[in-house]
């Protein structure tokens, strides 16, 4: 994963199903391993999310 997050204001990154970034030549994908299999990679940047859980601290 890059220094700096790609969307930073995603709940991807918050999320206590950790995501998986996913870097082709030209773009980086948020991978959600929660979303059904037509959806893992959600459109970003994620502000509401029903499968959302906080990552515990």
């Amino acid at each position: 994963m890059p220094d700096e997050l790609p969307f930073p204001e995603s709940l991807c990154h918050r999320c206590a199903a950790p995501p998986r970034y996913v870097r082709t030549k030209s773009s980086l994908f948020i991978l959600c391993p929660l979303m059904p299999e037509e959806r893992k990679y959600p459109p970003q940047p994620v502000r509401s999310c029903p499968l959302f859980r906080p990552r515990e601290k």
